[in-house]
């Protein structure tokens, strides 16, 4: 029997449960869009990440080093990416678990002596040969699934709201692990975006405001408290607080990047010209890059990039609120506040509108697992959005429960 004539033995009915239960629907607007956008941000992040990095990787005799090791991890990313997008969004709440397990092995590694690497005071990685992992950025998705799959399943079948405890119960205790392992690195910045994330998800599913508002409070309390008790982190927020009075120390770094943001004017000093990388700015390929790209593209470049992120931001809401499922709703809704305010925290460190706490730049920055994490991410993203029917096909749906708290009805 020929290969043609067992294929035509399948039933359709099986072909077509695999299709419905491992491929979303057909390309749509939204998707292409979101697809554009981060591919966009990923090819101005090669560009600028080789030349933040150039005079470094020269001086070590591998001028091409650090933009091969970025090219490689954005292929893995990308096939990430093609897969995440290709796979129906709930596939992802039965990994969710064993992703979860893994972030958190990773992070438990990191505290056992000689297993983690290293870095300017932080132990944030583990090496793998040539490549290093950093399983905090594995954490940041795991932990929006875990938390979504947990509040999917306890959600009442009769559409009411839940209630304060059933949301606090699972992502609460689940913050305080993580924020302690992360922060054992130690990494104020991760922590705080870990933070972000799980409190994007609880107010998207019903969490009162007064309960946000005083989660916030309670996290910039915390936040102050873990700088006085730490002399490093006490310098950074007096350099961000009067960096003018100590130049050469705490103060250096923003001070810096002010020069490289004047430099550059309204088109910058041109591509490779930035003379902030030449050693004057501290790590300009990864925290400080949005502070090369201000020199060498000037503000407009600079604008060019807020304005990706700002159609991120539109894209990402949008799907969100297009979706009927509760899962699909709160995972859009979760990626698109995790990738917009880091990037947001990162802009606002650059400019000195924040204290420095070591947040990269989504896409852009210098950092493998970042990117493959962020573009697994935006993969998800997509898929949310190629599961929606056309407008005009779109069967009634429930309103979320913020929305049905916001209008003050219920469902």
């Amino acid at each position: 029997m020929s290969t043609m004539d067992r294929a035509a033995e399948v039933p359709v009915g099986r072909i077509a449960a695999l299709r419905a239960r491992w491929v979303p629907g057909p390309w749509n607007v939204d998707a292409a869009t979101l697809t554009v956008v981060t591919f966009v941000l990923v090819l101005i992040g090669l560009v600028m990440s080789f030349s933040a990095s150039m005079v470094d990787a020269a001086e070590q005799g591998r001028p091409f080093g650090v933009l091969v090791r970025q090219v490689l991890w954005a292929a893995i990313g990308t096939v990430g990416f093609a897969l995440a997008a290709s796979l129906d969004h709930r596939f992802w709440r039965r990994v969710s678990w064993p992703l979860l397990l893994v972030a958190f092995v990773g992070l438990a590694l990191l505290l056992v002596p000689g297993v983690g690497d290293e870095r300017f005071g932080a132990t944030r990685w583990i090496q793998f040969g040539p490549l290093s992992l950093q399983p905090s950025e594995l954490m940041k998705l795991a932990a929006l699934l875990w938390v979504g799959d947990v509040l999917e399943r306890k959600r009442p079948r009769d559409g009411s709201l839940q209630t304060v405890p059933h949301l606090l119960i699972p992502a609460i205790p689940l913050l305080l692990l993580m924020g302690l392992l992360v922060l054992l690195q130690p990494d104020l910045g991760t922590t705080i975006l870990l933070a972000l994330i799980i409190g994007a998800i609880l107010w998207v599913e019903g969490l009162p405001g007064r309960f946000v508002a005083a989660a916030a409070v309670a996290g910039v309390a915390a936040i102050a408290l873990l700088s006085v008790t730490a002399s490093y982190r006490m310098a950074r927020f007096q350099g961000w607080l009067a960096p003018e009075a100590d130049p050469a120390g705490a103060g250096f770094q923003l001070l810096q990047s002010w020069v490289a943001l004047g430099s550059g004017g309204l088109l910058g000093v041109g591509l490779g010209s930035s003379r902030g990388k030449w050693h004057f700015l501290p790590n300009p390929e990864t925290d400080f890059i949005f502070a090369i790209i201000g020199e060498e593209l000037g503000l407009i470049g600079a604008l060019v990039v807020l304005a990706l992120f700002a159609l991120l931001l539109y894209l990402g809401l949008r799907v969100a609120y297009a979706v009927p499922h509760g899962f699909g709703r709160t995972v859009a809704f979760a990626i698109t506040a995790w990738l917009v305010g880091q990037a947001l925290i990162n802009v606002g460190t650059v400019i000195g509108l924040l204290p420095i706490t070591g947040v990269t730049l989504p896409l852009v920055s210098v950092g493998g697992s970042s990117l493959v994490t962020t573009l697994v991410a935006l993969g998800i993203l997509v898929a949310v959005a190629r599961s929606q029917p056309p407008p005009n096909d779109r069967p009634q749906r429930r309103p979320s429960p913020r929305a049905v708290e916001l209008r003050g009805v219920r469902p």
